[in-house]
């Protein structure tokens, strides 16, 4: 029986053959920063996914309510996941398996998150462990309206939360945790990782719920969250309020507080380095 790993090779070998996926390249290097490595990454495709536009569009404009998961491309979608998503390929990926969990029904991305999508990552997390992640709406580095949450596996060089969680403590469940190098509004906590999928999913939903009081986040009289980054890994869950989506032309999503900051233009990994990584994750951050 094919493996779920399997599965995401097929897959991705099918899309890149079909010509609908991006090939992962990227030139990177790395920024020492109180102790941890930060990479900046320039990935060329990035500025390809910019400019990317659906074939059949009149006169080769995308439309602003072009929704690329409704439906997702058969040609990048591996299934459903749980009752409510599906699991797809990320056209633009940054790394090998990196895959796009959008719900099967429309919600805006600015929505509140709900338990359904804490769940859809929860299956992933406890069986293949890795890296979960949302950007909540364009501020936060979101580039579809369609809501989403994405995943990451471990893998050398990868987005990790786990070199920033050293100088916190696992003792201190559900309780709010800063980082003491970052000067900016964030919370990390510690939920643990129950081996059910389901009673994780409830942990962090909860988690969630609090952070976002703890943090001042409110719902505005649309319907919509606060603008926010919010990363889990190996029990540990990282929420971070935003004010913008760039500094200086470059935009940062929730990676960028993972250790990795994408940049679309090869000239920006000399600014970061210049102006340093904590200062261009200041000025986005609220």
């Amino acid at each position: 029986m094919m493996s779920f790993m399997q599965s995401i090779d097929q897959c991705m070998n099918h899309a890149i053959q079909a010509g609908v996926l991006q090939p992962i390249q990227f030139h990177a290097e790395q920024v020492p920063t109180h102790g941890v490595h930060f990479q900046v990454c320039w990935i060329p495709a990035l500025s390809a996914k910019v400019n990317d536009v659906p074939q059949g569009f009149p006169g080769g404009v995308q439309q602003p309510d072009f929704n690329p998961f409704l439906p997702p491309d058969p040609n990048l979608t591996l299934g459903r996941l749980g009752d409510y998503h599906h699991v797809v390929l990320n056209k633009f990926p940054v790394c090998q398996h990196h895959l796009v969990i959008p719900r099967v029904d429309y919600a805006d991305q600015r929505s509140p998150l709900q338990y359904e999508d804490f769940l859809a990552l929860s299956l992933l997390l406890t069986e293949h462990q890795g890296l979960g992640f949302f950007n909540g709406g364009p501020k936060a580095g979101a580039s579809q309206h369609h809501l989403h949450v994405q995943w990451l596996p471990e893998a050398p060089n990868n987005p990790s939360l786990l070199p920033f969680i050293h100088d916190l403590d696992p003792e201190l469940e559900h309780q709010p945790q800063q980082h003491k190098h970052w000067n900016f509004a964030h919370a990390f906590v510690y939920v643990g990782q129950p081996a059910d999928p389901y009673e994780y999913a409830r942990e962090l939903y909860c988690c969630y719920q609090s952070l976002c009081q703890y943090l001042k986040l409110t719902i505005c009289e649309q319907g919509f969250m606060a603008p926010l980054n919010l990363l889990v890994q190996q029990g540990w869950l990282l929420m971070v309020p935003r004010s913008q989506d760039q500094v200086n032309d470059i935009c940062l999503n929730a990676l960028s507080f993972a250790g990795i900051i994408y940049v679309r233009e090869k000239e920006h990994i000399q600014y970061i380095k210049q102006v340093g990584v904590l200062q261009v994750l200041q000025a986005v951050a609220t």
